[in-house]
């Protein structure tokens, strides 16, 4: 038969009769044969890939992990495959992942970004490639972005320190170059200085890049002279860090702590770790109906979205001095 038949067949094309279908996949049983889509797309006008890719900081993170969670699921359900990395807060590792991706023509790309502009990709979007930024917007590009209120977040936070009667108010932060960092450390001091305080710099670490190096710094904080009655944790895997130095230092019990984000098992230690939580559903809802948006086709205006988050009293955040 024509190879414009079997052609067909492989492609699930109508128009085939069901004896020369049958004929047809009987062969390709027979000679183990896998349809080449790269192929198949070479010799179409609107050739796509049915690939996209998801750039995040680290995928072994919970928040990071979970809407990675949301992204497979909607792109499985478009019979598209997924590639995901994680970033690790390196520049350069950002470039050369987007510069690999987008030689593998891939259909829409998400990015948690940890370059400060990405205007680098100006010229691919231009060309078509639909970006959706996540957890932080995009600076020199005009693009979709979903993002959630840091500010917002950690002022919540700290405000339900200072209701609960503590002033001396420790922040533990990440890299302040990141801009969730720089914002939830902009949130500590507005709600500070709505407070009337002026928390002491050895109060406020930031720069800290681990669970280990929260252990650390929380150790340095309950030694020191002059000791915080709390502690706000503006990362999940930094509040990790401070529970197992407060425990380490029999002071779970005596020293209040709030963590940014949500992870397993926060609700069963000891005590129970009160947060400020995002909703990963509701970020990974929307950042896949804007790609999938645009991947089919929308060209209206960029849209930037942004979430607020959610106080999680659990008992942590509501102990006294």
């Amino acid at each position: 038969m024509s190879l414009k038949t079997v052609s067909r067949v492989v492609n699930r094309e109508a128009s085939v009769s069901p004896e020369v279908t049958a004929r047809v996949e009987k062969a390709v049983r027979q000679l183990g044969y896998r349809h080449n889509l790269a192929a198949s797309n070479l010799r179409r006008t609107n050739a796509r890939s049915a690939m996209v890719g998801a750039l995040l900081q680290d995928v072994s993170n919970s928040f990071s992990a979970s809407l990675l969670r949301s992204l497979e699921d909607a792109a499985h359900s478009r019979d598209m495959l997924l590639f995901a990395s994680s970033l690790d807060e390196e520049p350069e590792r950002e470039r050369g992942l987007v510069e690999s991706l987008v030689r593998r023509r891939v259909d829409g790309l998400l990015l948690m970004p940890a370059t400060q502009r990405q205007d680098y990709l100006v010229d691919d979007v231009r060309s078509g490639l639909p970006v959706v930024f996540v957890d932080r917007r995009p600076h020199g590009l005009d693009a979709d972005s979903v993002t959630v209120d840091n500010i917002l977040g950690s002022r919540m936070a700290v405000d339900h320190l200072l209701a609960h009667g503590h002033e001396r108010i420790a922040l533990l932060g990440d890299l302040p170059r990141i801009q969730t960092a720089a914002d939830r450390l902009t949130g500590y001091h507005q709600a500070m200085r709505a407070a009337d305080l002026q928390p002491s710099r050895e109060h406020v670490v930031m720069a800290l890049r681990s669970d280990v190096a929260a252990i650390e710094a929380t150790l340095q904080l309950v030694d020191s002279d002059l000791p915080p009655t709390a502690i706000f944790a503006a990362r999940n895997a930094l509040a990790i860090g401070a529970i197992r130095a407060l425990r380490q230092r029999g002071l779970a019990g005596s020293i209040a702590l709030v963590g940014f984000d949500d992870f397993p098992l926060a609700d069963i230690v000891d005590p129970p770790l009160t947060v400020i939580r995002q909703n990963v559903a509701q970020i990974g809802i929307e950042v896949t109906r804007l790609l999938f948006a645009r991947i089919d086709g929308d060209h209206s205006a960029s849209q930037h979205i942004v979430l607020s988050p959610e106080l999680v009293p659990r008992g942590s955040g509501e102990i006294r001095p």
